[in-house]
């Protein structure tokens, strides 16, 4: 249980797939202020799914049958078929958040097949994997909605016409990625 919540921990903070991997960057930088719950709501729940699924099919479909070469024809389907469901039914649970056009920020997402082939790689169960895909999400989450406030405070600053835009959320985007990297001594094995 105790690795269980140190896998969930690393996976959100220390080994945070948007700022340690750089992986899940694009709907970083594309998602709007209003979308940010929605979005990492969306995308916690298709990292979970979509790992779990990933790691049981191919620890118990792929390697069997000597197919291990096809994992990403089969990952890479599983998830641009499960972001349409997934977002028809958050859409129903939380009615509160707008889920409209989420799709090809969740289809561009490199973190969700990113994550899948961690997963696939690391052959220590599937509670280890579970826990890895919740804690990669909740941490893709996190970074999501720190950099949101973080773009919201630079709008509202006077910041030199060089710097404005793309650039300003780069350099924001690494110094939020220095101060995960202080959580890299947070947990000793």
């Amino acid at each position: 249980m105790t690795q269980l919540l140190l896998t969930l921990i690393s996976a959100a903070l220390i080994n945070n797939l948007v700022l340690h991997w750089p992986l899940g960057v694009d709907p970083l930088l594309g998602s709007e202020r209003r979308q940010v719950h929605a979005l990492g709501i969306a995308t916690t729940c298709l990292m979970l799914i979509v790992g779990v699924l990933g790691y049981a099919l191919y620890r118990w479909l792929l390697v069997p049958l000597e197919l291990t070469s096809l994992r990403l024809f089969v990952f890479l389907p599983l998830s641009v078929l499960l972001i349409g469901p997934l977002l028809k039914g958050l859409s129903q649970v939380f009615s509160t958040l707008s889920f409209e056009g989420l799709w090809p920020l969740l289809l561009g997402n490199a973190g969700v097949l990113g994550l899948t082939l961690i997963n696939a790689q690391d052959d220590q169960g599937l509670f280890h994997a579970t826990a890895l895909s919740l804690g990669a999400g909740l941490g893709f989450w996190l970074v999501l909605s720190l950099f949101s406030d973080l773009r919201q405070r630079t709008l509202d600053n006077d910041i030199p016409l060089p710097f404005r835009g793309l650039p300003i959320d780069l350099i924001g985007a690494g110094l939020i990625a220095l101060v995960f990297l202080g959580f890299s001594g947070l947990i000793k094995t």
